[in-house]
């Protein structure tokens, strides 16, 4: 599903309104010099005069919504988002999460059962990755979720991955969905037959993206929720065009066309919902002419206007390392012994600087303020299974990675809070990334995929288990997470 290094606001929310997370909470007064010029007869004099202004109004206007708000969100009154959407905000966690678990707890010891027990009540998102996810009872559906979030007090926030676009996954075929632009005979997606992909977007449109819709409407202003948009996907536009699967019109036409179509709706019709665009992650956007043409494709779907931001390492592996006090600090080795210039994956002999997702998400913000006007984007980074920086022999590997850890719990203690709003858990660690060629059962996994053979990969030693396909429990690896996890600094 992921990407390697080498397969090369005024932000607008909740209503409609600015980001007034650094609104102040006290008087604002504005102080204005004016000058002005006394020409007189026999005479010249400049007087200039310092006049307070009459936004005291506005200020106390300021502190009493600030005041108001807090006062309410402590009454577990949910507002539409305003700033930051995991600030001061309690995390829900999925008790099917908690469920699977303890499955690998019970046969843990050690260390290892240690943390496994540490991690049950770390909060991590829910991926709508089929249809069937959105509607029906219990904490395995979106529905079951806000109902269960809903009862919290205060109600808890839900962080959802939208993630069933036609022709899903064009670059891999582990996480291959379920609506496909044309079908093959059976009955998996054809992603090189070319054409508009307009069924598959109507299927996409009426029985996935209206059905979340109406579900977030029973729960406006009932849950937070916040929502991270279709993984891999405009990355693969940017990137990975030369590859027919992700380049031929029908997949272009379904990823262009469906998250312009899903960010839209929800913005105007769920507006308690903040909203994430997937952008891949350093070793996959960060060149500069990656950027770049990652910029362009943002400006076509005409969307940033209902943005938070954008979600980064989603799924993946890259390190968080430490921020820079510029984005490309460290290229052409300029500051080999800063501690932020690390480079486990060699991205920055690449002519890569954003080789780390700090770096990046630096990167990221920089270039999409700089080219569209009005957008200031905050990021939220996935820490799930990034705890150990050099896991792996090569760093375009992204599959059950051997000697991978967890890493940083959610938190919005970030390294730098104007860009960044959170560390989470986007990627359900112990959920596989893919199938090896044979399943644990012996039969042959219909959804292989070659990056699961992988050096790095964990199923290809004699030794190790073989995975399981794409989502489903892993238990050799939550267990190979755990022993390596990081989940404080």
């Amino acid at each position: 599903m992921k990407q390697g290094p080498e397969d090369r606001v005024e932000v607008i929310v909740g209503d409609g309104g600015a980001d007034q997370s650094a609104a102040p909470t006290t008087k604002a007064r504005t102080a204005r010099i004016v000058a002005v010029v006394l020409l007189g007869v026999g005479f010249v004099s400049t007087l200039l005069v310092a006049t307070s202004v009459a936004s005291s109004d506005a200020g106390d206007a300021v502190a009493e919504e600030s005041s108001q708000v807090t006062s309410r969100r402590a009454s577990g009154i949910n507002l539409p988002p305003v700033g930051n959407p995991f600030m001061e905000r309690d995390f829900y966690v999925n008790p099917s999460y908690a469920e699977e678990l303890g499955t690998s707890i019970a046969t843990a010891s050690g260390a290892v059962k240690g943390t496994l027990e540490e991690m049950l009540d770390v909060p991590s998102a829910y991926w709508l990755d089929t249809k069937s996810k959105i509607r029906g009872e219990g904490t395995g559906t979106m529905e079951g979720i806000l109902r269960d979030a809903a009862s919290k007090s205060p109600p808890q926030l839900v962080t959802f991955i939208v993630y069933d676009l036609p022709n899903r996954d064009c670059h891999a075929k582990a996480s291959n969905g379920e609506i496909c632009c044309s079908y093959k005979a059976d009955g998996r997606c054809d992603y090189s037959a070319p054409g508009t992909c307009s069924a598959g977007l109507l299927e996409y449109q009426s029985d996935y993206i209206d059905e979340i819709v109406d579900v977030l409407k029973e729960f406006h202003l009932k849950v937070p929720v916040v929502l991270v948009i279709e993984p891999d996907s405009l990355p693969n536009l940017s990137t990975n065009r030369a590859d027919k699967r992700c380049g031929n019109t029908a997949t272009v036409a379904a990823y262009e066309g469906g998250i312009a179509y899903a960010v839209k709706q929800f913005g105007t019709k769920t507006p308690g919902a903040s909203i994430y665009l997937d952008a891949g992650h350093g070793g996959w956007l960060g060149w500069k002419d990656n950027m770049l043409d990652f910029v362009t494709t943002i400006q076509s779907l005409h969307v940033t206007q209902y943005l938070r931001g954008f979600a980064s390492n989603v799924a993946g592996y890259q390190p968080l390392g430490e921020m820079c006090p510029t984005y490309d600090y460290c290229l052409n080795h300029a500051h080999p012994d800063h501690p932020c210039c690390v480079d486990p994956c060699h991205l920055t002999d690449d002519w890569d600087p954003s080789h780390n997702e700090h770096n990046y998400a630096m990167h990221l913000h920089k270039a999409m303020s700089e080219n569209i006007p009005g957008f200031v984007p905050h990021m939220i980074i996935d820490t799930g299974r990034n705890g150990v920086p050099d896991s792996r022999q090569q760093c375009k590997h992204w599959c059950n990675i051997r000697g991978a850890g967890v890493g940083l719990i959610p938190t919005t203690e970030t390294a730098d809070t104007n860009i960044i709003d959170a560390y989470f858990w986007l990627k359900t660690p112990g959920e596989s990334d893919g199938c090896t060629k044979t399943l644990p059962n012996g039969d042959l996994c219909p959804r292989y995929d070659a990056d699961c053979g992988s050096s790095d990969s964990i199923g290809m030693l004699p030794t190790e288990p073989r995975a399981p396909e794409a989502g489903q429990w892993f238990d050799y690896q939550i267990k190979h997470l755990a022993a390596n996890a990081n989940l404080h600094r």
